[in-house]
């Protein structure tokens, strides 16, 4: 059984008429109530379609989430559970199916970390004239209660705030890991500083895994093409991201033997050449429960142990999967309906056209789209310095960047893109951020090699040819002024704010703006 490690879980049994159902990110026979059933048991899985034509979705994003879940039915069915696998347009039309041929049966699931999913499939499942009971759910290192415990979080509270520094070293204490006694390993919590190099000449990243997708994967990547109005590039055969569990397991030792070492100080660093660097490409297989978080931790602490690795790539690695991961799970749940909607910068643009097609003459941008556009994905930097970066201050509505990210990513959910979009990458809400994450072009100059094949200048703000970045830069912080002047972690920059509007030299930023967005609305930027 494997299971969160911190905070106690309810204890619970199946009954003779429960028959577990299990989502498509549950994908799992160690957790859940498929855990606890009797072997040879009936387990229902539902493959809705609908949900796949709401968007344009990346098609590797559906090729992942259909082919694993029709190859954790296989498995199951190899391993002798009787599975009930329902295609159908809709989870309305899939559980009448299934009630109207056991009409005598519960259904047993864990919980769905997205907002709303619980009541949704109950009024379905009634509707269906069905009954389900669900239960926690144990593909995270922490439970709900464990952490409102921690947090003495008020439910009733509409605003509540919350910091990732001390919840990592609560959860941190809490299990043990990286720690010496009460005291951190090495004695820092956070090797934050020591992540943040870029790498020279000389340095190779490991090799980024291609494997040859297998015959369930080409023909699910042919349905889907052929099923649905996607987007991103349609060929698999460079697919990196495993379906099954042993395909997992495989990218995780992999991932140890040749990319955990190389990980710590470039893990920030983005190379046009290079989209995995020595990122360890685990996410969507966590996401979908091929692979629990803990195991992960459990693996990396475990190599930590017995061979010579570097600390600040472990612990990064570890920040990221029980921090982060885990404070966006619960961030999310307390934060919502209110985070998806927040807005408190009153962003009102439409994303760029380019999100979609790529064509712009930012480096950085259209190396990163492109990168998504083939993979479904780009690192956690790329997400917020480039990405999330431009939209900030191109002042695009947050909701609609969440929407792209949740679209185009193999690793999205509504649960985590929306607090790490909304919040960490636009400053949408308050719940967590202390600060907008914004920069100019300086920052993805050190960074990254995108800026030296641009056609734009890195160190000019106004004049032909003059990074958008740094004009965007200072227009946003003008025209957000009101709101955050007070912040004391933005006094420097309004006092260059001030300079500059001494100098008039804002009414010349504001004129470089005005012909930027003229610019893009003729598709030339």
């Amino acid at each position: 059984m494997q299971q969160p490690i911190v905070g106690d879980l309810p204890e619970y049994s199946l009954g003779e008429s429960d028959v577990p159902w299990v989502l498509g990110t549950q994908l799992t026979t160690r957790s859940g109530p498929i855990a606890r059933a009797a072997e040879g048991s009936r387990v229902l899985m539902i493959e809705a379609h609908d949900f796949a034509a709401r968007k344009p979705y990346h098609h590797h994003k559906l090729t992942l989430v259909f082919a694993a879940m029709r190859q954790f039915r296989d498995r199951l069915r190899a391993a002798g559970y009787e599975v009930i696998y329902i295609t159908a347009d809709s989870f309305a039309d899939g559980f009448a199916a299934f009630f109207d041929d056991h009409p005598d049966t519960r259904l047993v699931a864990m919980r769905s970390p997205s907002y709303g999913s619980e009541r949704r499939f109950r009024e379905l499942i009634e509707a269906a004239g069905g009954d389900v009971r669900f239960v926690d759910n144990e593909l995270f290192a922490s439970t709900r209660q464990a952490f409102d415990e921690w947090a003495n979080a008020d439910p009733d509270d509409e605003t509540p705030t919350f910091k990732h520094e001390s919840m990592y070293r609560w959860l941190r204490r809490e299990t043990g890991v990286l720690m010496d006694g009460d005291e951190p390993v090495g004695g820092e919590w956070n090797y934050d500083d020591e992540n943040r190099e870029f790498p020279d000449e000389t340095w190779a990243a490991p090799p980024a895994p291609s494997p040859e997708p297998d015959e369930q994967t080409v023909e699910t990547a042919a349905w889907v093409e052929d099923s649905f109005e996607t987007w991103g590039d349609t060929s698999v055969d460079d697919f990196p991201w495993p379906v099954t569990r042993e395909q997992a397991q495989d990218a995780l030792d992999r991932f140890i033997d040749e990319r955990l070492g190389e990980f710590g100080e470039y893990q920030d660093a983005m190379r046009a050449d290079d989209w995995a660097m020595a990122h360890s490409l685990l996410s969507s297989s966590i996401n979908l429960g091929l692979l629990h978080p803990v195991e992960v931790i459990e693996a990396i602490i475990d190599a930590y142990d017995s061979r010579d690795l570097p600390l600040n790539a472990v612990e990064g690695c570890v920040r990221q999967i029980l921090g982060w991961r885990e404070f966006m799970r619960h961030v999310y749940r307390h934060a919502m309906p209110a985070l998806a909607e927040a807005n408190q910068l009153d962003a009102t643009a439409s994303l760029p056209d380019f999100y979609w097609d790529g064509d712009t003459e930012m480096e950085c941008l259209s190396q990163t789209i492109s990168e998504v556009y083939d993979r479904g994905y780009s690192h956690h930097i790329q997400r917020l310095m480039v990405l999330a970066n431009f939209a900030t201050l191109w002042g695009v509505e947050p909701g609609e960047l969440n929407d792209w990210f949740h679209a185009t990513y193999v690793d999205a959910y509504h649960w985590v893109t929306t607090p790490n979009v909304i919040e960490m990458g636009q400053y949408g809400h308050g719940v967590f951020a202390t600060k907008p994450y914004v920069s100019s072009a300086n920052y993805i100059d050190k960074m990254s090699d995108y800026c030296s094949d641009c056609r734009y200048y890195k160190t000019k703000t106004t004049g032909e040819n003059a990074c958008p970045f740094n004009a965007l830069y200072w227009d946003f912080l003008d025209r957000n002024e009101e709101q955050l002047r007070s912040n004391h972690r933005m006094g420097l920059m309004y006092s260059h704010v001030d300079d500059k509007q001494e100098s008039d030299e804002l009414s010349s930023i504001r004129d470089r703006v005005a012909t930027l967005r003229a610019k893009a609305a003729d598709g030339d930027i």
